[in-house]
């Protein structure tokens, strides 16, 4: 325990301290931190308490076993009073070295545990503290929020402070005993070669922090170069990574750079294995000349005869003198120790500080006990801004008003930019209204609780995220008490299950990082699925069919179609094929709804919904004669459905044939003359 606790050093080792020190800097400052900080052990208070009481009894103990070598050494082997050894009294006490050893040892095992258990207890509750805080963040934060720095504080900066917890605090304190400890013990051994030994050790400590700077500055080198390493690889071997490299074939390019950065790391390996070796020597010969020095002191004193200086003495006295380094050094450090601590603690807090913008009110009601009919979303006079937008920006929305019945299919159409996914958000308190109000089930969503308004709605949006886990794991994500009953109707009713059934390994294929063993329209209808599991009664659709192919949106428009059925369904959409069936379209420009009613309708009116079904016949250019439009709706897509049978929906699924609806939706969009077609305007 003794040795173990006199060279034990804080949390922070083998670190740059200039760069540390800049970091600490950078840090904020958060007011009553060291109150809050020690807040976060009062559970664990009476473990604290013994391990203090085992660090000083284990570092006192560690002092004494040179005092019982100068017994040994005067009175037991070479009795000052020049008689033989002592047999008994040489037994009595090696057998206490030995006991004070296991004594040692035992505390020294039963610190660790404790303060192992402590530090990771705390280190494990504050992580889970802060991500469960995180979680309760609006959506927006996350979107103004980079995830690498998410990430940094949850992994860098709470297990950096695992460290703190489990080894500065007690390694102070040790080193603090040990300290005092010796230097008693040297003074009441010998008080004369206690002032040579304090005279000469700073020049030790000043050779060896000087060697540990040069060290700790390779060393925070070194940990950049893995970082890049870590960086390369991640990039690289990720699956977006591997099949870039592939498209461009780069594979060549990718390993030189790895190389690359691969002999700098060995360079700086090597580096840091050499890096002080001459100033190691330095100490070596000044660590070993201290004891050479109190040899020659103690001649001298012997021969002047100035006092009774014994071979026990100066045994003792030196091997006191060789426990007193360590402890210096690391209480040499306790200044840059304790300033990263409050540093990684102050940046813990940062984010554990951060109120979320949407909260539930103190008084907020269930959806179920809303006054309205559960499905009923209503916009009145909806006024938006984001954060980030500049001031003199214009509102993402301003005096959006609209009602979507229970069972109805309201569709949003626009350009770019419109707002049309920012209804989407508000609807669901996914984003907080700056004015109007946003109702659900009859209620304004800020008096319900935000967990029974998330439980009514499910989203599918273009970007379907699956995790790396099996089909089933990502189904039951939605309801985890799922029967296979129930996940084989939803899949079935969104045109999946007869894909997943051809798979080898069925419901427990792993669909790989991101889905990507499957293709988009085969993880667009799981995401479908997974909705259709959760059974909510609103549907927000948001691009769902955006990414795919003609067939595998024809195939996934069906399963929407099937999936929306007695829901209230939101969709927003950018080709207007998928929407001209819904229940009334509003068009949205500039954060403004500026026209709204059926398909029919909006064509008729001759607005910016015509202007932009115009804009959508022409970019097409497959609709300019009758005879193409027959070919390329009924030849080319029933050929590429023939061609893609595993990607073909059942003959008898649900939805309207997107070859009929094509057909008959043609005459409606009358392409203008070549000359006169309406294209978007270029920014």
């Amino acid at each position: 325990m003794g040795g173990g606790m006199a060279g034990r050093g804080g949390g922070f080792r083998g670190v740059d301290e200039a760069a540390q020190r800049r970091m600490n800097a950078e840090a904020p400052r958060i007011d009553g931190l060291g109150t809050r900080v020690v807040a976060l052990f009062r559970p664990y208070r009476w473990r604290i308490a013994v391990t203090g009481i085992l660090v000083v009894v284990g570092a006192g103990i560690a002092v004494i076993p040179p005092l019982l070598v100068q017994r040994i050494f005067d009175d037991a082997l070479f009795p000052v009073d020049g008689g033989g050894p002592q047999l008994s009294l040489l037994g009595w006490l090696v057998g206490g070295m030995i006991g004070l050893f296991l004594l040692s040892a035992a505390l020294g095992v039963a610190q660790t545990w404790l303060t192992s258990t402590v530090g990771n207890s705390v280190t494990g509750d504050l992580r889970v503290r802060l991500f469960e805080h995180l979680q309760a963040m609006e959506l927006g934060f996350f979107t103004r929020t980079k995830t690498g720095v998410i990430q940094s504080r949850l992994q860098n900066d709470v297990g950096g402070v695992s460290g703190v917890l489990t080894n500065t605090v007690t390694s102070i304190l040790g080193n603090v005993v040990t300290v005092i400890a010796s230097l008693v013990a040297m003074i009441l051994i010998d008080w004369r070669l206690t002032l040579i030994a304090v005279v000469l050790m700073p020049f030790l400590i000043i050779v060896q922090r000087r060697v540990g700077q040069v060290r700790a500055r390779i060393a925070g080198e070194t940990q950049e170069s893995l970082s890049e390493l870590t960086s390369i690889t991640q990039e690289t071997l990720s699956v977006s990574g591997m099949l870039l490299s592939k498209a461009f074939n780069r594979q060549r390019t990718e390993s030189a750079r790895y190389q690359a950065e691969n002999r700098n790391q060995v360079v700086l390996q090597v580096r840091r294995a050499m890096s002080g070796q001459g100033f190691f020597a330095v100490v070596q010969v000044l660590m070993a000349s201290v004891p050479a020095i109190i040899y020659l002191v103690s001649g001298y004193l012997i021969a002047g005869g100035t006092g009774a200086i014994t071979a026990g003495t100066i045994v003792a006295f030196t091997t006191v003198q060789a426990r007193l380094l360590q402890p210096l050094m690391g209480l040499m450090r306790v200044s840059l120790d304790l300033q990263t601590s409050s540093a990684l603690f102050a940046r813990i807090f940062e984010y554990l500080d951060l109120v979320p913008e949407i909260q539930d009110a103190p008084d907020a009601i269930d959806v179920a006990q809303a006054p309205g009919p559960r499905g009923r979303i209503e916009f009145d006079q909806v006024v938006f801004r984001y954060p980030d937008a500049a001031p003199d920006a214009r509102p993402t929305l301003q005096g959006v008003s609209f009602v979507a019945e229970p069972g109805q299919h309201v569709a949003f159409v626009g350009p770019s930019g419109a707002g049309k996914t920012t209804v989407l958000y508000l609807a669901p308190r996914l984003y907080e209204a700056h004015g109007g109000a946003v109702l659900f089930a009859g209620a304004d969503v800020r008096s319900l609780t935000q967990e029974s308004i998330i439980d009514q709605v499910g989203i599918v949006s273009q970007e379907t995220y699956l995790f790396h886990a099996t089909i089933r794991d990502n189904l039951l994500y939605a309801k985890p008490g799922a029967t296979e009953e129930e996940m084989i109707a939803a899949c079935t009713a969104a045109n999946i299950h007869h894909i997943i059934a051809g798979f080898e390994q069925g419901y427990d294929t792993v669909v790989g990082e991101r889905g990507y063993r499957l293709s988009g329209g085969e993880k667009q209808r799981i995401a479908i699925a997974r909705v259709l599991l959760k059974d909510p009664p609103v549907l927000l659709l948001d691009e769902a069919t955006s990414a795919l192919d003609t067939v595998s949106e024809r195939v996934v428009q069906e399963a929407l179609d099937e999936a929306a059925k007695g829901r209230t369904t939101l969709t927003i959409a950018h080709r207007l094929s998928t929407v001209m069936s819904a229940d009334v379209i509003h068009v949205l420009e500039a954060g403004q709804i500026v026209e709204s009613g059926t398909h029919a309708e909006l064509l008729a009116q001759g607005g910016f919904y015509a202007e932009l079904a115009a804009q959508q016949v022409a970019a097409s250019r497959v609709l300019d004669t009758e005879a193409e439009v027959e070919h390329a709706v009924t030849g080319g897509v029933g050929a590429a459905l023939a061609e893609r049978r595993a990607d073909r929906a059942p003959d008898d699924s649900a939805g309207e044939d997107a070859v009929a609806t094509l057909t008959t939706a043609v005459p409606l969009l009358d392409a203008p003359p070549a000359d006169d077609r309406v294209y978007p305007e270029q920014h």
